[in-house]
């Protein structure tokens, strides 16, 4: 028997809604999740949600990361700050799938502004189901890795 994947999530109090939906429906699907947070409306900031799951994620801790934030912008500007994560902001399935094969994203961000519920699961759903292509993505994946300037 495999265990179940670890996604660790996060979102500041714009993504709080839509955060906590996401983690319902993929509990029930029986994921195991790590909720970095926050727990409140009150006005917090992204990168400190961003921070956690990304450590989550590079530490092993996770396969993978969601974040949350009004409109995803800040968040995973954030999250790509963190060294070894690669973070995609998606709004359909089809970007979600393709952040995984061709960027090898291992964490996904979200707009609450911009995407609900129902999109956001099918998102996530279509991003764990893709795989990474290989090939001539590892030569680009890699340079994200390289220092610049």
């Amino acid at each position: 028997m495999t265990s179940p994947l670890t996604l660790s999530f996060g979102s500041d109090h714009g993504g709080l809604a839509l955060r906590r939906g996401l983690i319902e429906a993929l509990k029930a699907k029986g994921f195991s999740i790590l909720d970095r947070g926050t727990e409140t409306e009150a006005s917090c900031d992204y990168p400190d949600y961003a921070h956690a799951v990304g450590a989550d994620v590079v530490n092993g801790l996770a396969q993978f990361g969601i974040l949350v934030c009004t409109t995803g912008i800040g968040i995973s500007i954030a999250a790509n700050k963190v060294r070894g994560i690669r973070a995609a902001l998606v709004q359909n399935a089809d970007a979600a799938a393709m952040s995984r094969r061709h960027n090898d994203a291992n964490v996904l961000c979200f707009g609450a502004k911009y995407v609900d519920l129902p999109t956001a699961l099918a998102c996530v759903e279509a991003f764990l189901a893709a795989e990474f292509e290989a090939g001539r993505h590892t030569r680009r994946v890699d340079k994200l890795d390289s220092p610049c300037g």
